[in-house]
């Protein structure tokens, strides 16, 4: 497992978190899973084409910063 900072702005206030790419073959864990300050907020499981879902809100986090999350998620590579 690796793990990933990333940064997203919702209404101009910045959202740190902590991205933990899974592999597949894991059971238990979504694809990615993120966090913020060390606690488990929201998980994201990539469909066919690579378009990442929600898997889980734990952290029950709006709805946009989860599709922030989400675009930030898919522009990396890792």
């Amino acid at each position: 497992m690796q793990k990933h900072h990333i940064t997203v702005t919702k209404d101009g206030q910045p959202y740190n978190f902590e991205v933990a790419d899974y592999p597949r073959h894991d059971s238990g864990h979504c694809k990615f899973e993120v966090f913020q300050n060390d606690r488990l907020v929201a998980g994201f499981d990539p469909d066919t084409q690579q378009i990442l879902h929600i898997c889980h809100n734990p952290g029950k986090l709006d709805e946009e910063l989860l599709y922030l999350l989400a675009d930030e998620i898919e522009r990396y590579t890792w």
